[in-house]
């Protein structure tokens, strides 16, 4: 997503199934863990294998419920014939941002060219498979995806879904280049949840935690302090 500041630094390396499962081994020493979701620093679908390794372990000997273990794509065709497969199937988060299939393109220019059409009716099929609403992701940029016609886009292609759409109000990232992105107001965004809600559609308008420290949805990065830039 070009609104996203985790995926700017690239690729290093992906994870193993291991590393993966004791993070949530390490969260449990501080914690309770009940949910993991597979969302936030890169594409789950592109360490497909090693994703779907930790995802049966943490469902079959981790006790985690299978609803409670989400797994969030931009949308890879790969997904949806893998993990209906899957021994522990878990539940769907699909980052879909616009109706448009031409926006989708610019926003998500990394992401497999499905039209927002097809993937939610390739959404709505895993839900019914599994019995677990698709969780529709949509980050709210001011001028961009809070139209009329978007949120008419998105009554009619939800309309009857299997779904839950969650409006993330874009959190702003200061002083880097390129980013000309802006947050709506609270108020349009409440208001865009609220007739969304009247058509039918469950919606749920959430508030990204860790703002405060640039941690929010979209903000999380690594950055070097003093001279370490040039090291």
């Amino acid at each position: 997503c070009v609104f996203c500041m985790t995926g700017r630094a690239g690729l290093l390396r992906q994870l193993s199934s291991a590393e993966i499962v004791a993070q949530v081994v390490l969260a449990r020493s501080r914690r309770p863990v009940k949910k993991v979701v597979f969302m936030g620093m890169g594409e789950p679908a592109h360490n497909l294998d090693n994703v779907l390794d930790a995802i049966e372990l943490l469902g079959v000997e981790g006790g985690i419920g299978h609803k409670n273990l989400v797994f969030s794509t931009v949308g890879d065709r790969r997904v949806f014939e893998r993990l209906p497969q899957s021994t522990v199937k878990p539940a769907l988060a699909l980052s879909l941002h616009t109706t448009d299939h031409e926006l989708r393109r610019r926003l998500l220019p990394k992401a497999p060219d499905i039209a927002p059409a097809e993937l939610v009716e390739l959404g709505e099929a895993y839900a019914r498979r599994t019995g677990y609403p698709i969780q529709y992701q949509w980050t709210l940029l001011e001028g961009i995806n809070d139209s009329e016609v978007e949120l008419e886009g998105v009554a009619r292609l939800l309309a009857g879904k299997y779904a839950v759409m969650n409006l993330i109000p874009y959190n702003s990232v200061e002083g880097v280049d390129g980013f000309d992105f802006r947050r709506p107001s609270w108020e349009r965004a409440a208001e865009m949840a609220r007739r969304l809600h009247v058509r039918g559609i469950l919606t749920k308008l959430r508030h990204s935690a860790g703002q405060d420290v640039e941690g929010g949805c979209g903000q999380l990065r690594a950055r070097a302090l003093g001279g370490a830039a040039g090291a």
